[in-house]
């Protein structure tokens, strides 16, 4: 990996290619609906309950309710005013990726804009061609913190060492894993595979994809140990294709279940978690002190990414049971705002407004 690839000029990830962005560009007319398409894996169907659109609704409806309700689980969960209290002392941040138009025009410019609008924390997905001193200037210069990168499983692959000593003048403490393309998935090649009928070829297939995530929850405790010996912490975040049924568990339960705690901590995209049909509160109490860190998106009922609080999930309800999470850090980020400047306003606005 150059020094190019490292630090700019901006996003240029594969995953940033296959949600259909160009480097350092903003589709300002893109149809959300064509992008959750995208996003999925090549002609794959979620298996969760009834499918990708039926599975998420039901979830955002009962994350909702049990607010609204009274009924949300209290077992390791923070009465309401000392949740307020974590979230006011933890600060919101912003995931840069929703700026990424803007920062690749102006990176300094656009880190005194995110200052000045309230937030305290911002996470990068590429320098945009800064060294990693000027990015430390910058943010020294408006008094923001950036504790996470997001890198690609080819950079941590090739490039780890360069990765971590850029991390460490920055001032990261998380390096993140944000996504696996199709190719890089495990069990990508077993549905091409001859199998002998169709149930056993649907365990078999199952047994491929489990024992392939296995073997990169063995590589991400390595990249964990790595990240340790640098003074950092790795973690993995979350798409909804990690939700998607395999045999009587998913991906997601494989990669947590066989990860370090003390090596790999998680990063809950939490619009993903709900379009996959996940449930945060079940996840918070099965893996308690996980999620270190999570991206704040919001979704509707009919699966459309929107500014928090224009759609369905209760973030409020969600975020009284950081303390079970392990919470520590809160991501802003919208995929493919319109106006990503308004985007990341009226997200910070609605959050502020718990505290009211």
């Amino acid at each position: 990996m150059t020094a190019r690839g490292l630090y700019g000029p901006g996003p240029s990830d594969d995953w940033h290619r296959w949600l259909g962005v160009e480097e350092g560009r903003l589709p300002l007319a893109m149809n959300r609906r064509r992008f959750v398409e995208r996003s999925l894996a090549a002609g794959a169907a979620l298996a969760c309950t009834g499918g990708v659109a039926a599975a998420g609704a039901q979830a955002v409806r009962t994350a909702g309710s049990r607010s609204r309700t009274g009924t949300a689980p209290t077992a390791y969960g923070a009465p309401k005013g000392e949740a307020r209290g974590r979230l006011r002392a933890a600060g919101w941040g912003v995931q840069l990726y929703t700026l990424r138009s803007l920062m690749a025009r102006d990176v300094e410019g656009t880190l005194a804009e995110v200052a000045q609008m309230g937030y305290r924390e911002v996470e990068f997905a590429g320098y945009f061609g800064r060294s990693p001193p000027a990015i430390r200037a910058a943010l020294d210069a408006e008094g923001l913190a950036a504790p996470a990168v997001h890198l690609s499983l080819d950079e941590l692959r090739s490039s780890f060492g360069p990765a971590a000593s850029a991390a460490g003048e920055i001032g990261h403490r998380y390096l993140v894993l944000p996504y696996l393309s199709p190719a890089e998935r495990p069990g990508s090649s077993a549905s091409s595979e001859p199998s002998s009928g169709r149930v056993g070829g649907e365990r078999r297939a199952a047994r491929l994809l489990l024992d392939g995530y296995r073997r990169l929850a063995e590589e991400m405790n390595h990249f964990g140990e790595r990240s340790r010996e640098a003074g950092l912490r790795f973690a993995y975040h979350n798409h909804d294709f990690e939700l998607e049924r395999a045999g009587d568990t998913c991906p997601l339960d494989i990669l947590i279940e066989n990860t370090d705690p003390d090596l790999v901590s998680f990063e809950v995209d939490l619009f993903w978690l709900v379009h996959g049909g996940g449930d945060p509160f079940d996840y918070f109490q099965r893996y308690p002190g996980r999620f270190e860190l999570c991206h704040v998106k919001d979704r509707t009922a009919d699966g459309d990414m929107v500014d928090v609080g224009a759609g369905d999930i209760d973030f409020e309800a969600i975020f009284e049971r950081s303390s079970q999470a392990g919470l520590v850090h809160y991501f802003v980020e919208h995929d493919a705002p319109a106006d990503p400047l308004a985007s990341v306003r009226a997200s910070l606005e609605h959050l502020e407004s718990f505290d009211e």
